[in-house]
């Protein structure tokens, strides 16, 4: 499960981790933090191949998105989905990635 984080902790909550993540649901001051966490979820879960939509606008989401992945330790490389003309961005993920330092954010309630 990934923990959806939001800039106010009370309205976090656990989300399914699939292949795919869909960021037009996330305000955009969470989508870093949103992307980091859901890479470690994938990779825990063992998904080698992920699709995270962004959407085309004015570009600055996905270089966002391209700007966490370059720094994550689980992306082995990544390029824009074809079909979704700049839309959306696959991710190849490393297989067995271990991350015993990094546990997902928890709620404190």
């Amino acid at each position: 499960m990934l923990l959806q984080l939001m800039s106010d902790p009370e309205s976090a909550h656990i989300m399914p981790v699939e292949p795919e993540l869909d960021l037009h649901t996330f305000h955009p001051r969470d989508v870093k933090s949103v992307i980091s966490e859901y890479l470690f979820a994938v990779t825990s879960a063992g998904y080698t191949q992920v699709r995270i939509i962004h959407g085309r606008g004015t570009g600055t989401q996905r270089a966002m998105v391209h700007a966490e992945l370059t720094r994550h330790p689980s992306v082995v490389q990544f390029w824009d989905s074809p079909e979704s003309h700049l839309g959306a961005t696959i991710a190849e993920i490393r297989v067995n990635a271990d991350f015993q330092s990094h546990e997902l954010t928890k709620t404190t309630r």
